[in-house]
């Protein structure tokens, strides 16, 4: 796989002044060398890395001396994206293109690249690189560029702009990849929060700010986003054998307790964090974000790779590497299934103790090593803590290889000897099964160009007694033939031995929005395992299957994972019948129920009925009653006929019941209703109500976000300023400003704020509080 990496927002950087060559490189603390692992002292660093396993150079900073990502061509050359080091604001850099891509060669097979040739020069900063049918991809914001060496003197004279994101903000985020997916189709990463608008090939236009994964076909048809979130820079994309989707990302939480960066499970239709404005508009189907996959901290992770050889062993195929920038290394991650989504083991596998090693990709060659991509010190733009003086421009990078101590030298490892262009179907099939995956990787694609002739050939592998990596590469054949033949062929694959090749089947079939094995789908979605329920529930979705509408309610009522919940409730979305999902309501199941609630409420809102949702709102089951409370958050205008409901709920309530808190957070999120806002008011003006009940009521009214506070609540504050209770009255003066009360409005309490700022038989915390509210020019008065 081709892998991108991400420099321009790894926020969070450890940099120490210090500029030179690798041996005067600082330091990170000592750290013991853990059980199993060994050390290696290369190029003034000190790796740590498992037994079994040795690193060398393979292109040193005089070959390349700041690279940044990297992708192989079919003959074996790696193509580097190289930074010229300039920290200029990215407008400026878009200006001036002082980046560049070279090629390099290791034309003596000894494992080190020794030739070297610019490949493209006057680039906009390249945040990815990838190689497809015999042109370069690269991302250089705010265009992927496709650029071909056509006359074959190693420089690519024709430039044609593959895509244009039309938008690049200060830290140019906005664009990384691109990615070629086993499935023949381009995926790349928006990331920043600037608005950008598309048509889609399915049926909702695209109008977003959010984050998203985007894929198309090589000719930019079949255009659609597969994810959403609020995260600020998804950046590299890495897919399983089976054809599902992991990326890595900046900022997928808030920073707190050591969590911020890490991996996600990119699951068709779903919205990722963090939880941002940006993320509104977007259909969401449960008011929590969906799970991360791997938290890997402040590590600013960017390039990963999906590891397809047999050459570190069993254990180690499928598994993924990520590179964690801020951390100086490369993260193994082993990932099997846990219910409808993927759960990661993870581990360090490259350790460096220099600060100013920064991993930006990771690759595998053919023969099964791994490269690790080292772009050195020079990046301090969109950096907080790489301020001047900081950035180490002339500490250099490199790129690392990493092999089995054991391995075993592999002939011929990409296949150049063989013509794939001429080589027979027959051939081409027996190559799937090739221990070699560039090999089988280039049948696949010449399978591909062979047309339907090749069908029947193909179905020759997909049998029992063949390996799984040829039944799996058959597959992706298929797919990548498109035709409705060539789909309707990946019926034996549905009904294979192996959850992998079925997988793999169902993704494809979801891919192209196929209804050619509804028979096949319906019964792995009534029975299937999780993962396979979960894209069955996807094609029925994406084909608006109105018939596996009762299926969808029989699954949702057994279960309550949130991964296949989601697609569930995203394929009653998109079929689109909302008239069953309104039937689907007549159920008392929370599961069901659940879904077809967020199903209307993402797809016809105006069909939602307030008295559906009261007795939800007190639902024993957590989950339903949180979404019938989020979808009502959601309707201001039900907040009236909702009044009565929360009056009784209020006075049900004793003040020591948890279930008062989140009553109030609920009252805040529809303050805009006349009643319900009357009912916060009638708490706080009262003396009667338990203080720590007119409390709460206080700090609703200060969280409620309200634009111009409701006149009830500023007299009720009035009241409660006069209370005895000094607590009482910083919690009014707390309300007051967080509220930011129009002039007219606060004149109603000035008076009262002026005197507890004057009186000197008051608190000094309260006094100083007090202060705060009063504008500049107000005149307060002698008595």
């Amino acid at each position: 796989m081709f892998r991108l990496v991400s420099v321009w927002v790894l926020l969070g950087f450890v940099m120490v002044a210090i500029v030179g060559d690798r041996s005067r490189l600082p330091a990170a603390p000592e750290v013991s060398i853990p059980a199993g692992y060994k050390e290696v002292q290369l190029n003034g660093h000190k790796f740590k890395l498992p037994l079994g396993f040795d690193i060398t150079v393979c292109a040193s900073s005089d070959v390349v001396p700041r690279p940044i990502s990297a992708a192989f061509d079919n003959q074996g050359r790696l193509y580097v994206s190289d930074s010229s080091g300039s920290n200029e604001k990215s407008d400026v850099q878009l200006q001036k293109k002082p980046h560049r891509i070279l090629r390099l060669e290791d034309k003596d097979a000894d494992g080190k690249f020794e030739s070297v040739t610019v490949f493209a020069e006057n680039m906009m900063f390249p945040e990815g690189t990838m190689w497809l049918d015999g042109s370069l991809y690269v991302a250089a914001p705010p265009s992927i560029w496709k650029l071909t060496d056509k006359d074959g003197d190693g420089v690519a004279e024709d430039r044609v702009e593959w895509f244009q994101g039309k938008t690049l903000t200060g830290c140019a985020n906005d664009l990384h990849g691109p990615y070629a997916g086993p499935d023949g189709f381009i995926y790349w990463c928006k990331g920043a929060f600037a608005k950008q608008e598309y048509k889609l090939s399915g049926s909702f236009p695209l109008s977003s700010n959010a984050s998203h994964i985007f894929r198309s076909k090589p000719d930019g048809s079949s255009f659609e986003h597969v994810m959403t979130g609020g995260m600020d820079n998804p950046v590299d994309v890495a897919f399983t054998s089976s054809g599902e989707r992991i990326f890595t990302t900046t900022f997928f939480q808030h920073p707190a307790n050591g969590l911020r960066d890490g991996l996600i499970h990119a699951v068709y239709g779903g919205i990722y964090g963090k939880v941002h404005g940006v993320l509104s508009p977007h259909p969401w189907t449960s008011p929590e974000v969906m799970p991360v996959l791997s938290h890997m901290g402040a590590a600013a992770p960017c390039g990963l790779h999906a590891y397809e050889s047999n050459a570190f062993g069993k254990d180690y195929k499928g598994n993924l590497f990520a590179c964690s920038f801020n951390m100086r290394k490369i993260t193994r991650h082993q990932l099997e299934y846990q219910g409808a989504g993927l759960a990661s083991k993870d581990s360090d596998f490259l350790v460096s103790d220099q600060i100013d090693f920064h991993p930006t990709d990771v690759i595998e060659d053919a023969d099964g090593s791994l490269l690790v991509i080292d772009t050195g010190g020079w990046y301090k733009l969109c950096c907080p803590t790489s301020q001047p003086g900081l950035v180490k421009p002339d500490v250099r990078g490199a790129i690392y290889r990493i092999r089995k101590t054991d391995a075993v030298t592999i002939a011929d490892s990409i296949g150049i000897k063989v013509d794939f262009k001429t080589t027979t179907a027959n051939k081409l099939v027996q190559m799937l099964s090739d221990e070699r995956f560039v090999v089988r990787r280039k049948a696949v694609d010449a399978l591909a160009l062979k047309g339907d002739a090749a069908v029947e050939e193909i179905l020759k592998a997909n049998v029992r007694e063949t390996k799984i990596d040829a039944r799996i590469a058959t597959v992706w054949a298929l797919c990548k033939l498109g035709t409705p033949k060539a789909i309707l062929a990946l019926k034996p694959s549905l009904n294979d031995s192996s959850q992998e090749v079925r997988l793999a089947a169902l993704n494809v079939v979801s891919l192209h929005r196929s209804n050619a094995h509804q028979k096949e789908i319906q019964q792995l979605l009534k029975g299937g395992a999780p993962p396979e329920q979960r894209l069955s529930a996807e094609i029925a979705g994406r084909t608006k299957d109105k018939q596996a509408i009762p299926l969808i309610l029989s699954v949702a009522e057994k279960t309550t994972d949130r991964v296949l919940s989601h697609a569930l409730t995203y394929a009653l979305y998109e079929i689109q019948d909302f008239d069953s999902v309104v039937e689907g309501l007549a159920s008392k199941n929370p599961n069901v129920r659940k879904v077809c609630l967020h199903a209307l409420e993402m797809g016809k809102p105006e069909k939602l009925k307030v008295e559906w949702l009261l007795e939800d709102l007190n639902s024993p089951d957590k989950s339903l009653r949180d979404s019938a409370w989020w979808i009502v958050s959601r309707h201001g205008e039900w907040g009236n006929a909702l009044a009565p409901h929360l009056q009784t709920a209020l006075d049900k309530t004793v003040e020591n019941d948890p279930a008062i808190v989140d009553l109030f957070n609920r009252l805040g999120s529809l303050h805009q209703a006349p009643l319900i806002a009357s009912i916060l008011a009638d708490l706080v003006s009262k003396e009667t109500t338990k203080p720590a009940i007119r409390k709460m009521a206080l700090r609703t009214m200060a969280s409620s976000g309200a634009k111009d506070a409701p006149e009830s609540w500023v007299n009720s504050i009035l009241i409660a300023l006069s209370s005895k209770d000094k607590s009482m009255v910083l919690e009014s003066l707390k309300a007051l400003k967080s509220l930011r009360l129009s002039a007219a409005k606060f004149a109603m309490v000035a008076q009262t704020v002026g005197s507890l700022a004057v009186d000197s038989k008051r608190e000094s915390d309260l006094r100083l509080l007090a202060f705060s509210l009063i504008p500049t020019g107000f005149k307060i008065s002698d008595d």
